[in-house]
């Protein structure tokens, strides 16, 4: 079945319960994991709120302490399971290609997401990354509700 399983997180609620399943459903598969988060580039004009007021270097800087706090959630929970987990962060304005661009480049079988993240505006103007997952994978996806 399946072996190798990829968890992209965006660190809400929700993205965190999908994390939980996903890990339990690799140790049932005795699968391993690989964890991503994409942050978004930084941009002179935004309409997210942390880049509005920092520099390049501090948005970067931000974003990678966001990033291992996200990542280290993931680490933690597969520890306590007994799952090998591997994290991946990456920069890209469009989340959905990294997802599987990501899975296909770590061989990962399975893609098992939360149905939806961050809402507001954000998702608004980002619309679903797991709709575009779903519509462009051809990796099988697994989404969490």
């Amino acid at each position: 079945m399946f072996k190798h399983i990829l968890l992209p997180t965006d660190g809400s609620k929700l993205s965190e319960k999908s994390v939980k399943e996903g890990i339990r459903v690799a140790k049932a598969l005795k699968a391993t994991v690989t964890a991503l988060h994409v942050t978004p580039k930084f941009h002179t004009f935004t309409y997210q709120t942390q880049m509005l007021e920092s520099t390049r270097a501090e948005y970067l800087a931000e974003s990678a302490e966001r990033a291992n706090e996200y990542l280290s959630f993931v680490k933690k929970v597969a520890k306590s399971a007994g799952v090998e987990c591997n994290v991946v962060h990456v920069n890209s304005d469009q989340p959905f290609k990294e997802i599987i661009g990501i899975a296909q480049k770590k061989k990962c079988d399975l893609i098992l997401m939360a149905s939806h993240g961050r809402r507001g505006v954000e998702g608004f103007l980002l619309g679903s990354e797991t709709q575009k997952v779903l519509t462009h994978s051809k990796i099988p996806v697994l989404v969490y509700r």
